[in-house]
């Protein structure tokens, strides 16, 4: 007997998502329901496009993207197959609930503030116009086309001058709405405006789930090389950081696992699209098995996608937050794509924490710039933002060719790289001997590049 044909199901609402796109996050989520198992035979792209109806190059398309993002590979000779390295296991929703710690103590008139040894190193220090920087991370807010901003900007103040008064800790309605519409959209999470919360840029959702997930002495495990400023925002929540290394696929799912034995782990902090800084993608396997074993030990994930947009060889890898949402507080910002200096970031997570969050913005900020969301709130509705983003991120993807032409032309024997897949930084090791790194960025200082 011949064996079943694999055929997936696609929606059908989702109109403003590429058909190949609409076919791989299908298949992908067969492969997460175990509809798939690893090993198993997919069809090959003349099959596939027979079946559905579609161009064998949107196949063909469908495949590419499965394979870039690790879910599938292709044997020579044999034909495709679910990746083997996918855990056998899909995470569980019955398997135990991820509880969050008792509300905190009421703070003692006498007890201090407790701040960190030494203040983290600034990522985006201050420069003169004189210098070129080369700083990872940080946006060309040249790019940014201000007088368009300047408009929408005006336009909110003359239609709701009340926008000058207080408003919500959530955020402005207008835009929890419309950014929720655009993450079902464009990353598949389950979120509606009351599941979501915006933020004076994501280094405050960071600080907020801090205080909403943290109590002193928690144990937060983070990646070993990371974002400090972040790990600083949990310690001050009175956490008790512990690293674990990072590889060519992202996290060490080994290394927490016996972390797990030997510790209760609260929440574990990281930067799963492009690893900060070495710009590694946490692999699809690892993902599913990190989601897994927040179900099976009561952890949440807080997931920092500060970069999604940025993302040039294929599609942008789906957020955690797109499997499990009941495990995962997804963090995310739009300063990367306009202007750090705007200040917008935003949070997606279960209402208890979302509300736990609101509860500590509102002692400390009672309300974000209003003005400021409703105007974006009205650039995503023109899709002016999409545009700008589609021109900024074929700007930055060009900046980055650039830049390792030129670093493999010139210091080709003294560095060692990986290229990217997305981000706006490198993570370069120098390979030459006798050379220090500390050495070259001081005399570089001295050239005028920082």
């Amino acid at each position: 007997m011949a064996r079943p044909v694999y055929r997936p199901r696609l929606p059908g609402n989702a109109e403003s998502i590429p058909v190949f796109l609409q076919i791989a996050r299908q298949i992908a989520r067969d492969i997460q329901a175990r509809v798939l198992r690893p090993g198993s035979a997919l069809p090959g792209s003349r099959e596939l496009s027979r079946s559905l109806g579609v161009h064998r190059n949107t196949a063909l398309a469908a495949l590419g993207e499965l394979s870039a993002q690790g879910w599938i590979q292709t044997r020579p000779r044999r034909g495709t197959f679910v990746s083997d390295s996918i855990p056998d296991r899909a995470p569980r929703r019955s398997a135990r609930q991820v509880s969050l710690p008792g509300p905190s103590p009421s703070p003692s008139p006498s007890r201090q503030l407790e701040l960190p040894d030494s203040p983290p190193p600034e990522p985006f220090p201050a420069f003169g116009s004189d210098v070129l920087p080369l700083v990872g991370g940080t946006p060309d807010f040249r790019l940014v086309p201000s007088a368009e901003l300047a408009r929408a900007f005006r336009r909110a103040l003359a239609r709701a001058p009340r926008l000058l008064g207080y408003g919500s800790e959530y955020g402005d309605p207008r835009l929890r709405s419309v950014l929720a519409a655009q993450l079902r959209d464009a990353r598949s999470l389950a979120v509606d405006a009351d599941g979501l919360m915006i933020t004076r840029g994501s280094q405050m959702a960071l600080f907020l789930l801090g205080r909403a997930l943290v109590r002193p002495g928690c144990v937060v495990a983070v990646e070993g090389v990371g974002y400090r400023p972040a790990w600083e925002s949990l310690r001050l929540s009175g956490a008790r950081l512990l690293p674990l290394p990072v590889d060519a696929q992202g996290l060490s799912l080994d290394a927490l696992e016996k972390l797990l034995e030997r510790e209760r782990v609260a929440a574990l902090y990281t930067t799963p699209h492009h690893q900060y800084p070495t710009t590694v993608t946490l692999s699809a396997s690892r993902r599913l098995r990190l989601l897994a074993l927040a179900r099976r030990h009561g952890f949440v994930v807080i997931e920092d996608d500060y970069d999604h947009e940025h993302h040039y060889d294929g599609r942008p890898v789906l957020p955690l937050a797109s499997v499990d949402p009941d495990v995962v507080a997804y963090v995310g910002t739009l300063s990367k794509v306009l202007a750090p200096g705007l200040r917008l970031g935003y949070l997606a997570a279960r209402p208890e924490i979302i509300e736990r969050a609101a509860r500590t913005r509102s002692y400390v900020d009672r309300c974000g710039d209003q003005l400021m969301e409703r105007a974006v709130a009205e650039l995503i509705e023109d899709d002016w933002l999409g545009r700008h983003v589609r021109r900024v991120r074929r700007e930055y993807h060009a900046r980055r060719d650039a830049l390792v032409s030129e670093l493999g032309r010139r210091l080709g024997g003294a560095l060692s790289f990986r290229v990217p897949e997305g981000g706006m930084a490198l993570w370069a090791k120098v390979t030459a001997r006798g050379v220090s790194s500390e050495a070259w960025a001081a005399r570089a200082l001295e050239r005028g590049v920082l």
